[in-house]
């Protein structure tokens, strides 16, 4: 069983930054890939951006592809999201989850443990 809380949401300008953050509990975490996905009203759950267990590969949706970069450190049990030059349509509530093999995906529904969310609002 894997917990995930998210943070760093927020309210910024179009054009600013901001750095989010998922913690994991459990001592396996380097055997999860991870994922960011994001959902805005009245949409479907979206791909943004994955990573492999042991980090050396990642993977990103082309919306955000130059923009976003997601990285990992196992050692604090943490997957992060930075975030440059965001637009008013990053606006959404951003959800981490964890895939229990090391292989990454782009597919909401192969992820097998997902935290509560954070909201990003992006003001233009």
């Amino acid at each position: 069983q894997v917990q995930l809380v998210e943070s760093g949401g927020g309210l910024v300008q179009a054009g600013g930054s901001l750095r989010l953050s998922c913690s994991a509990s459990g001592r396996t975490f380097s055997t999860y890939a991870m994922g960011w996905f994001r959902q805005a009203p009245g949409q479907e759950r979206e791909f943004v951006a994955a990573i492999s267990g042991s980090g050396a590969y990642t993977y990103y949706a082309d919306s955000v592809k130059g923009r976003f970069t997601i990285s990992r450190d196992n050692a604090k049990n943490t997957v992060y999201l930075q975030m440059l030059r965001l637009k008013p349509e990053d606006t959404a509530v951003y959800f981490c989850a964890a895939k229990s093999t090391r292989i990454p995906t782009m597919r909401p529904s192969e992820y097998d443990y997902w935290g509560q969310g954070t909201q990003l609002t992006v003001s233009s």
